[in-house]
């Protein structure tokens, strides 16, 4: 087995609670609270602008800098546009130790724009994919996403899948979007609550993967400076594969 150490966190487009807007609060807080949880597998949410042309807040290199982590978005068609530094503010980085065997990104519908990236990799001689996705506040839209990724997951070659980002899910069981008979799979990990920052209440970002009693140490990441900096805790957990 290889344990990976993964964080998500929506930044909400770097807007603290204070109501201000400030990117390197951003950074600072990755680098200095949510690093030492995301030493594998970092993914961002809402970390581009939320409308065309969906352009870059944050520092990403500055972020790859402090992490020791590697933008996954290298690929003009893994970015939403020549602005962007994600697809539709879904940002992934991943440890050198992985070798990236393909990527792609995955347009979802809905009414706000949102997509997917997927990263085939090998670690250690394990084949493993990671995903990052923002899907819909809406349970019919993201039934309709987790459908689409599903179809993805069929058409490409099996291996373990780790899926994790702002899925939007409020219910700890993952409601029908999660069905197995929607994705194909059935996707586990605990359910932790994440929102709102100030006191949370709704377990929204999740930290899951298809092979059963592979997640642990779930947890929220819970500073002063990650509460102020966004709407969101950052998430943590640790995924084996193998």
């Amino acid at each position: 087995m290889v344990d990976l150490r993964c964080a998500t966190w929506n930044v909400h487009r770097a807007k603290g609670q204070d109501g201000i807007v400030d990117p390197d609060r951003i950074v600072d807080a990755i680098g200095s609270v949510v690093q030492p949880f995301a030493g594998d597998v970092l993914a961002l949410q809402e970390a581009d602008g939320e409308c065309r042309p969906h352009a870059r807040i944050i520092d990403i290199a500055r972020i790859s800098e402090l992490t020791g982590l590697r933008y996954q978005h290298d690929s003009p068609s893994l970015r939403w546009g020549s602005q962007s530094d994600g697809f539709l503010g879904t940002i992934l980085f991943l440890h050198p130790r992985f070798r990236r065997t393909h990527a792609e990104v995955i347009d979802l519908p809905g009414h706000c724009h949102r997509g997917a990236i997927s990263v085939e990799t090998q670690v250690e001689g394990r084949n493993c994919r990671i995903m990052s996705t923002h899907l819909s506040l809406s349970q019919p839209l993201r039934v309709i996403q987790m459908r689409i990724i599903g179809q993805h997951l069929r058409r490409r070659p099996k291996m373990q899948t780790v899926l994790l980002g702002d899925l939007n899910e409020w219910r700890p069981w993952g409601g029908l979007a999660f069905a197995e008979r929607v994705v194909g799979t059935r996707l586990r990990g605990a359910a932790v609550r994440t929102f709102p920052s100030g006191a949370p209440l709704l377990p929204l970002d999740r930290i899951l993967t298809d092979a059963p009693g592979r997640v642990s140490n779930v947890q929220v990441i819970h500073t002063p400076l990650t509460n102020l900096a966004s709407d969101h805790r950052p998430l943590a957990g640790i995924v084996s594969v193998g």
